[in-house]
């Protein structure tokens, strides 16, 4: 152990890497419920997605601590899974399948970015401003949807006395039902549990509202997918992941992704929104995590910029990313990546691969639950994604508001992401408004040649649509 993982070397122990892995573990094993609900909301099946979820994560987690000996555990991320269902199937009509098959090719482009010096173009074309609007912009995002899902909103046009075909404005609820009591319940208590510092507070708010739904079950209007007899602690479960893994060979999937040439500009701008994110949420949490904790150095932060091969662990982490991305795409998965929450077993002294490797094995654990997935209702999950939205709005904290030149394109990056409930308008917009203010400014060459073009097929795209819809 010690020769494999280099404890003394990296300044830990056992114990305490071990302790790491658990504290990960149940800061970010909310995901496993949280995930196949918003995923389910697409058509996929819920337990097989559960199934997906636990796999491709306990499979990324473990290559990150056997190939690059880092202490961080990986899973689908908040945000990119939003995208997958939010914007790419229910906004943009793509189905489950197509995604799917988007995540996969996303996760090739990946790998070949990174392990070649392209990726060091993508590290220096979007500016830090930017990166820090897209973060906390989709924090916000899934803040709105977990709200959404909690009922605390009425968006229908009845609630503000219009008839159907008005516009509707949202208002607040009557705060006199069960599903939105239960999940003002979940979220008091997750607040409170953060605020004391408890590990795996969103996990336990999780729990403890889908066990008060459970004993509430037809009273006060809440009702629950399943029955608590419905529920198998077997592997009869896990048989129920046939119906997403492995479901985009062929149509729909990628066999229909690109037939239809009114969509191919659609589906280039979905895959290229998918990658970026990606991409650079996994650099974020690295550096981020990685220059305060010290696991990261100098050396291994130049290697990142300069394209060095697999030489430090940064680079071979990276590429353990990328390749449970592409491991849960194939499982039926949205976009694995690098969890911000790694940063719970990091505080408690976790450094080397040893905590993300009881990580994984938790995660695999966890696999013979499949059937518990479908008892847990919207109102339990809800509070979690509005406190995963508090969570990343802190990437608001280093932009420049007062610079009005920063300050125009994140704003129009939050305001077009959350206001149109899709990610990926929420980044042309920012990137049309950059090159906008920076040609204003006479600023040309600060524009990067990848930025401006990326900003000018979401512009074309924008342009094709509304010829489309005037046609």
């Amino acid at each position: 152990m010690e020769k494999f993982f280099k404890l003394k070397a990296y300044g830990t122990k056992p114990g305490t890497e071990i302790l790491a892995g658990f504290t990960t573990f149940f800061t970010m094993a909310y995901i496993i419920f949280v995930n196949p609900a918003m995923l389910a909301s697409t058509g996929m099946n819920q337990s097989g997605v559960f199934v997906a979820t636990c796999v491709a994560a306990a499979i990324g987690t473990l290559l990150m601590a056997l190939l690059a000996n880092l202490p961080y555990a990986q899973a689908p991320g908040m945000g990119l899974n939003a995208f997958f269902t939010y914007t790419v199937c229910m906004g943009m009509g793509f189905v489950w399948q197509e995604a799917l098959a988007m995540v996969f090719i996303c996760s090739l482009i990946a790998i070949v970015l990174t392990v070649t010096k392209v990726r060091q173009s993508l590290l220096l074309a979007i500016p830090r401003s930017l990166q820090n609007a897209i973060g906390g912009a989709i924090g916000l995002f899934i803040a709105y949807i977990g709200i959404k899902n909690a009922n605390i909103i009425d968006f229908s046009a009845t609630a503000a006395g219009l008839t159907a075909g008005d516009t509707a404005v949202p208002e607040l609820v009557k705060f006199n039902n069960g599903p939105v009591l239960l999940a003002l319940f979940g979220l008091v208590l997750v607040i409170v549990l953060l605020v004391f510092k408890v590990k795996g507070a969103l996990l336990i708010g999780i729990i403890a509202s889908t066990a008060i739904g459970a004993l509430l079950q037809g009273a006060f209007g809440v009702s629950m997918a399943m029955q608590l007899t419905d529920i198998k602690f077997d592997m009869s479960a896990v048989s129920s992941v046939k119906e997403v893994a492995f479901s985009f060979f062929g149509k729909p999937g990628l066999g229909s992704l690109f037939t239809d040439p009114n969509r191919v500009f659609l589906t280039i701008i979905a895959i290229l929104a998918f990658t970026l994110t990606d991409i650079f949420d996994t650099i974020g949490t690295f550096i981020g995590t990685g220059r305060h904790s010290g696991i990261f150095t100098d050396k291994d932060e130049a290697a990142l910029k300069t394209g060095s091969g697999f030489k430090t662990r940064i680079e071979r982490g990276l590429f353990a990313d990328m390749t449970a991305t592409l491991c849960g795409s194939l499982l039926g998965t949205s976009n694995v990546t690098t969890y911000v929450e790694s940063s719970a077993g990091i505080g408690v002294g976790g450094r080397t691969g040893l905590s993300s490797l009881v990580t994984g094995i938790l995660l695999l654990l966890c696999v013979p639950l499949a059937s518990v997935a479908g008892i847990v209702p919207a109102s339990a999950t809800a509070p979690a994604l509005i406190i995963v939205g508090v969570l990343m709005m802190g990437s608001f904290a280093h932009i420049k508001w007062n610079d009005f030149e920063e300050a125009v394109p994140v704003f129009f990056t939050v305001i077009f992401m959350v206001f149109s409930y899709s990610i990926s308008n929420g980044i042309a917009a920012g990137f049309i408004f950059y090159c906008i203010v920076k040609l204003c400014r006479g600023k040309v060459k600060e524009i990067h040649p990848i930025l401006a073009g990326t900003a000018a097929v979401f512009l074309i795209s924008f342009i094709l649509q509304a010829i489309q819809s005037v046609t």
